[in-house]
């Protein structure tokens, strides 16, 4: 992230070519859309996941929370977009990986009987929604996974659209975040799933839903980050890391041309300009 501050590289901007969300009260980014736009009302409950029916059965069997909103925030994003997913370069961002499998590796592991399962195993990685990505997708294209804890996805936006810039191809960017049972819960009290995926593109197309761009120089700020009107949203953007992303889907929602600034390292924010 000093690459940003240090160096004298070019403007980076992006075009929003697809978008999908799924959270709390939000089942679809057609719908969070309405209700961002004020043209319906935001009702906080629970999330409901997807199965992800473009696994293959065995693989579907063992997917966990983590797996199901990353796969099914991706589909609804790269539908909207019209492209194919194979060739999507990723990124994959998360503060916490599979909260519930941590969960029941803790609980195998203060057992009498510590074995842990193959599909706990492999499920254990933090990369393992991007691996379950490539079979659904049949991609072979390059993904990175990070983790930046409160701060993953103005960490995962800063590079997919560090990507879009220097590749010149459309990058898909997944962030997302689930809630760990207790006691985990207790120390990392997440309160429920939350997913985005965004296609973000080099171009401008008829399926650009809005240009967002960073500037070298200033983007990163010591602002404080925007704050939603909405308290029930508002407390869902400070309560999941991956929510922080809100005032940005706010502002791309209402098609307003904006300065928005997003939650990034304590003390530093992150300064984003949104445009039609």
């Amino acid at each position: 992230m000093t690459y940003l501050k240090s160096s004298p590289a070019q403007t980076l901007t992006a075009f929003v070519d697809g978008v999908g969300l799924l959270g709390p009260g939000l089942v679809s980014w057609a719908q969070g859309r309405e209700q961002f736009k004020g043209s319906a009302p935001y009702q906080p409950v629970r999330c409901v996941l997807p199965a992800p029916m473009a696994l293959p059965q065995a693989e579907r069997r063992r997917a966990g929370a983590v797996v199901k909103v990353a796969l099914g925030v991706s589909e609804e994003a790269i539908a909207a977009s019209g492209l194919e997913a194979a060739s999507l370069i990723s990124v994959f961002s998360s503060s916490s990986g599979d909260a519930v499998n941590c969960h029941e590796i803790c609980s195998a592991l203060a057992s009498s009987d510590r074995l842990i399962s193959p599909t706990r195993f492999h499920n254990s990685v933090h990369n393992a929604a991007s691996g379950y990505w490539s079979i659904s997708s049949s991609s072979m294209a390059s993904s990175s996974v990070l983790c930046a804890r409160d701060a993953s996805f103005a960490a995962g936006l800063l590079e997919a659209m560090t990507l879009v810039a220097t590749e010149q191809i459309p990058v898909l960017l997944v962030a997302y975040d689930t809630d760990y049972p207790e006691p985990l819960h207790s120390t990392r009290p997440i309160p429920d799933t939350f997913g985005l995926a965004l296609v973000l593109a080099p171009c401008r197309s008829e399926r650009s839903q809005a240009q967002w761009t960073l500037e070298p120089g200033d983007c990163l700020t010591a602002l404080p980050a925007d704050r939603l009107a909405d308290a029930a949203l508002e407390k869902m953007r400070t309560d999941i890391p991956a929510a922080r992303c809100l005032p940005l889907l706010w502002s791309t929602a209402r098609q307003r041309s904006s300065r928005v600034v997003l939650d990034y390292l304590e003390g530093l924010q992150l300064t984003l300009q949104v445009a039609p």
